[in-house]
């Protein structure tokens, strides 16, 4: 590549003409990832160590939530302007800070002595982790030529869909062994680490000085986003809309979202460039992003109870048992990454998607006596089918996006990625909950010693009826079956969840990737 077309493709990408050695690029790739994969993890490392962190910080159930709640609003308000940032400072001087603030700031919620000092720096760990993942992935996109970008793709998809998933198991098995506090020192050493290589290898990227800020936009966007994530994360303990407290994140969220859509399509700058949205794929990949985001998390969320709960598997048993999921989403991602470069990407997302509705459907047909194979088996297609996702609707999102909105459409990604999934967490709780109490009232009907149905089928539990101890095992009875038949709602409902994506993949156009089309400016690995 001649310097005169580095220059103007630096321009395109807002990155450093410069080259970079085989062995730089590695570390670049490893320090980014590391990043990556500490915000995806501390998504959900802490759920597992709440009840022993109530118990030492001298909270009640509702309070200890906040430990969550404030990481995620926090991370939901601070993506949006990722891009912004990273045009107006230069992308390495953002990781850094956003590496530095997310080490420090996991070093201080593992030594809080009080619920008020881990929520601020739970806050602070979300307004620093927020940069990570985008500009990490728009860091890999840029570093390599289109034609290796799948493989690029595939690594950074790793980090993304297997934080989430290792996270309770990691953080359990930290719990156990030692405290709590080190759910959130694990992070220290790995960011010290991934802090000292960014500084000393990366290059950094234009930066455009004169760039101003959409503060209008921004506050629309936060007030909207903030109250979203709010009223998921709190909805299901605050009964939903009988609270006053819901209500009023509803309509804050309704509220900020329009504004900021209005801001969006009829502003003269707002801070997400309209632009990004007119290209066809990158705007049906968001649509996708959001179910993969909702299914993925539900889904996840969903397993432990039933497992612990309806199937009596141990903490140990159940994190082997949801394991082989992640070795799933490696096989494919690795697969993807080496075939994607002449396979139609929208063949392998329909794969993919079908993998993953099959799964749903399996799991639909469980009770807790499901065949140990059989929970390895279908989690590990289900893993599968999101990685055979996950991957090419990467590529194809970005594949025809010009090269001044990636950093922006990154963040809006992972945005889009992380709403989906509050709300699919949200909604799969709600619709369980619903379905358990709605399937219990209907079988409690037909339990009564006036049932003549139940002496001639059930005669023992007939007679056992009549005496305490027979109605309180009957009862138990009772709330197995509505629970089982409940989860079983619950997962035919991401099921048809899922079947959403098959038409909004096939509307997407089939991206080029060959070594011809829209090369970044730093040359890898030749």
């Amino acid at each position: 590549m001649s310097s005169a077309s580095a220059a103007a493709s630096a321009g395109a990408h807002g990155h450093s003409h410069e080259h970079y050695g085989r062995t730089e690029l590695i570390i670049v790739v490893m320090c980014s990832m590391t990043g990556t994969l500490m915000q995806a993890l501390d998504t959900t490392i802490a759920n597992v160590a709440l009840p022993y962190m109530r118990g030492s910080l001298s909270a009640s159930q509702d309070q200890i939530t906040w430990v969550l709640t404030s990481y995620i609003v926090a991370a939901a308000v601070m993506t949006a302007p990722v891009g912004w940032l990273a045009a107006r400072f230069g992308k390495k001087n953002i990781l850094l800070v956003s590496m530095i603030g997310f080490t420090v700031a996991s070093m201080l919620c593992g030594m809080a002595t009080d619920l008020s000092e881990i929520v601020v720096f739970r806050l602070l760990q979300g307004v620093f982790g927020a940069a990570l993942a985008p500009l990490s992935q728009s860091v890999m996109i840029d570093l390599f030529p289109i034609e290796k970008r799948a493989q690029v793709m595939a690594i950074w998809g790793i980090g993304v869909m297997l934080g989430p998933i290792l996270g309770p198991t990691l953080g359990g098995y930290l719990t156990d062994a030692y405290s709590w506090r080190w759910v959130f020192y694990v992070n220290v050493p790995f960011g010290i680490a991934a802090t000292l290589g960014l500084w000393l290898v990366f290059k950094d990227t234009n930066r455009n000085e004169g760039l101003k800020f959409d503060w209008s936009g921004f506050l629309f966007m936060a007030v909207g986003m903030g109250s979203l994530q709010l009223m998921l994360d709190r909805g299901e303990t605050q009964d939903w809309f009988s609270s006053l407290e819901i209500i009023i994140y509803a309509v804050l969220t309704g509220l900020g979202i329009y504004l900021f859509m209005v801001h969006l399509f009829l502003g003269k700058a707002p801070f997400l460039p309209r632009k990004m949205f007119a290209d066809r794929n990158f705007s049906f990949s968001q649509i996708v992003m959001f179910v993969v985001g909702a299914v993925l998390l539900a889904s996840s969320a969903l397993m432990p109870p039933f497992l612990q709960n309806l199937g009596g598997y141990s903490v140990l048993q159940t994190g082997l048992l949801l394991g082989p999921r992640g070795f799933g989403t490696i096989g494919a991602m690795i697969l993807v990454g080496r075939i994607a470069n002449f396979t139609d990407p929208r063949v392998l997302m329909t794969i993919g998607v079908t993998c993953v509705a099959w799964s749903l459907w399996q799991m639909a047909q469980w009770t807790p006596s499901v065949d140990y194979w059989e929970l390895l088996y279908v989690s590990t297609v289900q893993g599968f089918g999101f990685g055979m996702v996950f991957v090419p609707l990467n590529l194809v999102a970005f594949a025809t996006l010009p090269g001044q909105f990636r950093t922006d459409g990154s963040a809006f990604m992972n945005l889009v990625r992380n709403v989906g999934s509050a709300i699919g967490v949200s909604v799969s709780t709600t619709v369980l909950t619903n379905s358990l109490q709605a399937i219990r009232s209907d079988l409690v009907r037909f339990a009564t010693p006036f049932n003549r149905g139940l002496g001639v089928n059930g005669e023992a539990l007939y007679y056992n009826l009549q005496l305490p101890t027979g109605q309180a095992g009957f009862n138990g009875l009772i709330s197995l079956r509505a629970a089982i038949e409940a989860y079983a709602n619950d997962f035919l409902f991401m099921f048809y969840l899922t079947l959403i994506m098959y038409p909004l993949i096939w509307l997407m156009r089939r991206p080029s990737f060959t070594s011809g089309a829209q090369r970044p400016a730093v040359e890898a690995m030749e």
